[in-house]
Parts: C-alpha cells; structure tokens; sequence
C-alpha cells in the first residue's frame, strides 16, 4: 500500500512540474512556431493574385494585366485579379476609357471586366526574360 502511494506522490509531482509558466526553451531561445511563406497554389486566393514579381526586378503592369489572362475568361477570379494590379475606384458615370487605367472607375463588375480584357489582350507580348 506505501509502494502504490509513493508511486502516485511521484507521478503527480512530475506532472506538476511539466507545467511551468515560461514558454519550452532550446538553449537560451524560446520555441516559435513556424508559419508558412505562402498558399498552396491551388486555392482561390492564390488564383486571385497576379504572378508574383522576381526579387530585385518589379514586374510592369502590363505583365500582370497579362498574367491575369491566363485565368478563365469571365470569371469572378479573373477580375479579382485586374482589381489586385489597379483597384477599382468606381465613379457614378464614368467617361469611356482611354486606357486600361480607366477601367477602374467602372461600378459594374462585368463593364470593368470587359475593359479590362479588351486593353489587355490588346497589349502585345512581353519576352520572357
């Protein structure tokens, strides 16, 4: 009976020390958790964004118009991805659009979108480099 009382005092001190107040330590730093750098590609908020630029090299804005191309026509992430490069600012009557920067003041989704489609299929192909 002392054996199995001893041995319960034992268990319930080591699990009263397990729980301290200061955070796991290795060596003198505290643990972190790690978070990840970014989404899975597969995601709608991945499809959403236009292609990420290379470090040290922006890319143009005609270069993301362009890669919001390759999203499905008409879609809801295609625009997501104009608004993303030149966000929308929507006037209550807005003047036709000169350039591609004007199709942001459009408040209706599918007006903005088609102006959006129609400067930036028109823009000629960039060189990949």
């Amino acid at each position: 009976m002392r054996m199995i009382l001893a041995v319960a005092a034992v268990l319930y001190s080591a699990s009263a020390f397990a729980q301290a107040d200061k955070p796991p330590m290795v060596g003198d730093k505290p643990l972190v958790q790690v978070k990840p750098k970014g989404t899975k590609a597969g995601t709608k908020e991945a499809a959403a964004k236009p292609a990420a630029a290379p470090k040290g090299k922006p890319q143009s804005i005609a270069a993301r118009l362009q890669a919001c191309l390759d999203l499905d026509d008409g879609t809801k992430d295609r625009l997501n991805c104009y608004d993303a490069v030149i966000p929308p600012a929507p006037k209550p009557k807005p003047a036709k659009a000169k350039g591609y920067a004007d199709c942001r003041f459009f408040k209706e989704e599918d007006e903005r979108l088609a102006c959006f489609n129609g400067f930036a299929e028109s823009i000629p192909k960039l060189p990949k480099s």
